[in-house]
């Protein structure tokens, strides 16, 4: 069994590899097809792994307005690049589809990933509509395909959506751990870029202290000592990016500099 990509104490920083827009999605650019696609992903990839970065996840992050069943063609795009960039991939990786657990850890145990990151619990309502996601589903699948050692990040607290369930986030945490049994727990903002609320940071880390713990959006290269100071790590995408914008390419300049300030505190 491969050692565990998140762990306590880790400081692990997973990087955003996010697509262009997949076959389905509005803004799919059928005249450059899937070689823009490609060629996107090979930039970033090379960007990231050449700063430093600890692991990466791939994730479909362009195919807005988001939705909660992935539509076939998109998910067998979205493997279909991860499988022609495999060779390059020097560090742990991952998966997520937006915003259907079970279609991204059927992506996972194809693709052969180490973890996959998903709502996979509690009840919203979202952009998307209403949403109640399938964690047994998903941790049915992967336990029938025999990968106990996919690590499975449990985001408690969606972007574009408001909770349904009033119970405090550091209680819905607990229980993740207890009942569905969360690998790693991770805390977003309101929207992807958006910052987590460091009180309701410190209060998760209290209620887990035997589970990892990642800061999911918004970590910037002045936040992210105050964050790790209660997480094992983050997932980072939009400040990785030129001018920090989400929807542009990643800036090696801004992934050196991150990374320098991360080993730092490491």
């Amino acid at each position: 069994m491969n050692e565990c990509v998140i762990s306590l104490g880790k400081k692990t920083v997973i990087a955003m590899v996010h697509l262009p827009a997949l076959p389905g999605a509005p803004d799919y650019d059928p005249e450059e097809g899937m070689n823009k696609i490609l060629d996107s992903v090979i930039s970033d990839l090379e960007a990231l792994q050449s700063g430093g970065v600890d692991a990466v996840m791939f994730g479909n992050e362009f195919d807005r307005p988001y939705v909660l069943k992935a539509p076939p063609e998109g998910l067998a795009a979205l493997a279909t690049i991860i499988g022609q960039v495999k060779s390059m991939i020097k560090v742990p990786f991952g998966v997520n589809y937006l915003w259907d657990p079970v279609a991204t850890m059927a992506l996972a145990v194809a693709t052969e990933a180490e973890f996959a990151r998903e709502i996979y619990t509690g009840l919203y309502a979202s952009d998307m509509g209403l949403w109640a996601p399938d964690c047994a589903g998903a941790a049915r699948l992967r336990s029938s395909n025999c990968r106990s050692d996919l690590q499975m990040l449990f985001n408690i607290n969606a972007e574009f959506a408001t909770s349904l369930d009033n119970r405090p986030l550091e209680i819905k945490a607990k229980s993740a751990v207890f009942s569905s049994k969360a690998d790693v727990i991770c805390i977003s903002g309101m929207m992807t870029g958006m910052s987590v609320d460091l009180a309701e940071l410190k209060k998760v880390r209290e209620s887990i202290p035997e589970t990892p713990l990642l800061a999911n959006t918004g970590v910037t290269i002045d936040s992210v000592e105050d964050i790790f100071s209660f997480t094992d790590g983050c997932v980072i995408g939009s400040y990785l990016k030129h001018n920090g914008d989400t929807w542009n390419s990643v800036d090696p300049y801004r992934v050196r500099k991150f990374i320098d300030k991360v080993d730092a505190i490491r």
